[in-house]
């Protein structure tokens, strides 16, 4: 594990945030995709879902002002179709009807509860629409503090303007916030590169060098410690 830089708090300590990515991280996005995908397309759902994600980055780079709900359903049914299995336009707009079918992860919760008990404000910064964010968001037991999506910004990450507005819009300081994330591609990477001490929750084994996260934790039960690290002075 690399060394953790030092979020000094000084004075600000009420300061302190914790952002997240949503999906992958904090909602079990692969199990509950599947299970959407399934009536559609059966034993091809695995299939469907890799070849899913290469056709989302493309339209995501292509028209970054793309509602994610448009994202969504292009994609599915390019990549359903790039599997010979064509969707009809409804059944393509399966994904965004039922988004709010998505769990949270298990051990979530506790985690959250922990953050705020430390007093830590917490955000989202989401590759989503501000409605199906709101499905989400009644998934969870508590608001968030502030909400980053992708409607608002007209962007999607790894494009750091995610970052850049929760940075405006909080008032945050360089030192008064930490990132998790499941995502190497989308959140991990954008946040090295733009200083952000990051926890990287590795939900899905995915292999990268751990050194460029500032911790690695394998359950969100390890996240309320590893921000403790990063804040402590």
């Amino acid at each position: 594990m690399a060394a953790m830089p030092s979020a000094a708090s000084g004075d600000r300590k009420s300061m302190r945030w914790v952002t997240f990515d949503c999906f992958g991280t904090l909602v079990d996005w692969n199990s509950g995709f599947a299970a959407i995908l399934r009536p559609l397309v059966g034993d091809r759902t695995p299939r469907v879902m890799d070849t899913y994600h290469q056709f989302e980055r493309l339209l995501e780079q292509e028209t970054p002002h793309r509602l994610y709900k448009d994202v969504l359903a292009t994609g599915l049914r390019r990549a359903a179709e790039d599997v010979g299995i064509p969707l009809s336009e409804s059944q393509a707009r399966t994904l965004p009807q039922r988004w709010g079918t998505m769990s949270v992860f298990g051990d979530v919760e506790p985690m959250l509860a922990a953050l705020r008990a430390d007093g830590h404000r917490l955000a989202i910064l989401t590759n989503c629409d501000e409605d199906l964010f709101g499905e989400t968001q009644r998934s969870f037991r508590a608001p968030f503090d502030l909400v980053v999506t992708a409607e608002r910004v007209r962007d999607y990450k790894p494009s750091p303007t995610h970052f850049h507005h929760f940075r405006r819009a909080s008032g945050a300081r360089l030192g008064e916030w930490v990132h998790v994330a499941n995502s190497w591609f989308h959140d991990i990477t954008p946040a090295r590169e733009l200083g952000i001490p990051r926890v990287w929750l590795d939900r899905d084994d995915t292999g990268q060098d751990p050194a460029d996260a500032c911790a690695r934790v394998r359950s969100a039960a390890d996240v309320p410690d590893a921000v403790r690290r990063l804040f402590r002075p």
